[in-house]
């Protein structure tokens, strides 16, 4: 729960700055940061995908993974809610006030890849790098959107503390029934969609990497394991 709480901080902190500084902020210090950050996102992926045990295992696990994301259309949910968010952006530009500014920027700072995986990567393992480089970016965002939206986005860390806390507590109920060599592939799997997220993040892509769809991936190491596992005692018997 730590690093959820230190991401429900961060937007306060964010938002807070934004508030009193307003638009005196300089667009081009924060277009700087939020290049270095998915660098150093970049960094935290490759550092978990290379201690898988089975690459085979994992690039089972991805394709099947993502197919099964594309066919129910994670992505595409993910970019509809996006669009009705961009919409109430822009109705906010025009001054709809405190529950326009908390519901988007709630939207904002909930829906995405990192903060899934980062809950299950602290509640599994206890890893809190990508939810504290979450952390990072959503305080980053919180000045700009609160310079520009109001007070109303402070209030958004209500509910990423319940909704990032949530995903974070039940992963660490299930926890202690995996294996280590489950844990070890999900959170190897994890960290290829981090790569993933952060080539997104530093456009190396024209089209974008569709990380929604690939989130199925993360929980498939739970059967594909177990089923391995029994296979080779079957073989050795």
């Amino acid at each position: 729960m730590i690093a959820t709480i230190v991401n429900a901080l961060a937007i306060l902190a964010g938002g807070t700055i934004g508030l009193i500084f307003k638009s005196k902020i300089s667009k081009r210090f924060l277009d700087i940061v939020m290049l270095a950050l998915p660098l150093a996102i970049l960094v935290i992926g490759i550092s978990s995908a290379i201690a898988t045990r089975d690459a085979l295992g994992m690039i089972l696990c991805l394709v099947v993974g993502s197919i099964a994301g594309e066919a129910i259309g994670i992505e595409r949910g993910l970019n509809s809610l996006g669009e009705r968010l961009q919409k109430r952006l822009s109705k906010n530009k025009s001054g709809a006030g405190f529950t326009d500014a908390f519901v988007a920027s709630s939207l904002l700072f909930c829906v995405g890849s990192m903060a899934i995986m980062g809950s299950l990567e602290a509640g599994i393992s206890g890893n809190y790098g990508i939810l504290f480089s979450k952390s990072l970016l959503d305080g980053i965002s919180a000045i700009s959107f609160a310079a520009t939206f109001g007070y109303g986005v402070l209030f958004s860390a209500l509910p990423v503390l319940f909704y990032q806390g949530a995903i974070t507590l039940l992963a660490t109920v299930v926890a202690p029934v995996l294996q280590p060599e489950v844990i070890a592939e999900m959170s190897a799997i994890g960290g290829v969609l981090i790569i993933a997220l952060s080539i997104n993040m530093l456009d190396l892509r024209e089209r974008k990497i569709p990380t929604g769809n690939m989130l199925p991936a993360i929980l498939l190491p739970i059967v594909y394991q177990p089923f391995v596992q029994w296979i080779s005692s079957l073989l050795q018997g």
